[in-house]
């Protein structure tokens, strides 16, 4: 069940915040199917993942989470029990979050405002991807998917008295594993055998791309010529610098002075502001045959972004916690297998804003 509840502020405004997005890799009851499987988790391995959860909750301790590949609400709320912080927040989750399915959720501090909550599964009327071709040589082109893989969590959060509700989104996009084809009535073994890890990996491709530009279209309808704050938080499953995450941030330049760049309707990585404070690139969220590469992130919008004319909230750093990438033993030990990511920021105006 959704949680919706009406905090209220500490007897001084909240001067830092912080977000974390966490994969909950299946984080589902004991012996409920995954994918289809005839069983899942073992006791003995649910028991492992709710520790090892509750472990990292007790640890970072945000005060905003967003996770993604959750099946059952009662799992997450058991973690929350486990680490002893179930009474420190509220828990945002599906009413049908039964097991049967993956979805997005949160978990806020109980002294923030929850204005508002919903969860996007359809693609809005204006995301339109059909293109008779840009000259006579381009073929015309129509994908006609209309809705999320995982539905987006939508939130308004009341961060500070005096400023607008930050609108949170929760996405978790389709992966990078190709698409299984041979279940499909046109699919022919002698024809397309040979083909499908291409078939199968466009098909994904085309379909992260379009929750992506979906995305980015409900974002424009929130952002554009507003002043209202945006986080976006999640598994994109694509890397900094794909497409994927081109299309939901718009590509905004970050080198500015002071409180003189931003964007209307730009997202800017956390990520991207890390590596300006490191001297070498070290931010990895997922490892997958050696190749260690980032698909979890933080994006927000120009009321969080230093040099934003419109600040409001200045970036304090990033945290990325994934030493458990490095050992393969996920199933047993209950670690997810994605690194959970925390952005910090310090309320602090730009002058002349505040």
């Amino acid at each position: 069940m959704a949680l919706r509840h009406q905090g209220e502020f500490h007897s001084e405004p909240m001067k830092n915040v912080s977000f974390a997005t966490f994969n909950l890799f299946n984080l589902n009851e004991s012996g409920l199917p995954l994918y289809g499987k005839s069983q899942g988790w073992t006791q003995a391995q649910y028991a492992q993942k709710i520790a090892w959860t509750a472990s990292q909750l007790s640890l970072l301790r945000a005060d905003v989470w967003a996770f993604q590949e959750l099946w059952h609400a009662d799992s997450l709320q058991n973690a929350f029990v486990a680490s002893s912080l179930a009474d420190d927040y509220q828990l945002l989750v599906p009413a049908n979050a039964a097991g049967q399915k993956i979805v997005c959720a949160a978990a806020v501090r109980q002294d923030i405002p929850v204005e508002s909550v919903e969860w996007i599964d359809k693609f809005p009327s204006s995301m339109v991807l059909k293109s008779g071709g840009s000259d006579s040589q381009t073929p015309a082109i129509e994908v006609a998917i209309k809705g999320f893989s995982r539905p987006v969590l939508h939130a308004r959060l009341k961060l500070h008295p005096k400023e607008p509700a930050v609108h949170l989104f929760v996405c978790h996009f389709k992966s990078k594993g190709p698409t299984e084809l041979y279940r499909e009535s046109w699919y022919d073994q002698d024809l397309h055998g040979m083909h499908h890890t291409a078939l199968g990996a466009a098909v994904s491709t085309i379909r992260r791309t379009a929750e992506a530009a979906a995305l980015r279209v409900i974002l424009n309808e929130v952002m554009k010529n507003t002043d209202e704050p945006v986080i976006v938080m999640g598994d994109i499953n694509d890397g900094q610098g794909s497409n994927t995450q081109n299309i939901l941030t718009e590509q905004p330049g970050y080198l500015f002075g002071d409180a003189r760049g931003g964007g209307d309707t730009a997202l800017y990585s956390a990520q991207i502001m890390q590596e300006f404070r490191d001297t070498r690139d070290v931010l990895y969220t997922y490892s997958h045959q050696g190749i260690k590469e980032s698909l979890d992130h933080i994006l927000f919008s120009q009321e969080f972004y230093d040099q934003s004319k419109k600040r409001r909230w200045l970036f304090d750093g990033l945290i990325v916690n994934n030493d458990h990438l490095n050992f393969d033993d996920h199933q047993d030990s209950g670690s997810n297998d994605h690194g959970i990511v925390q952005a910090r920021f310090v309320y602090r105006p730009a002058k002349g804003q505040g």
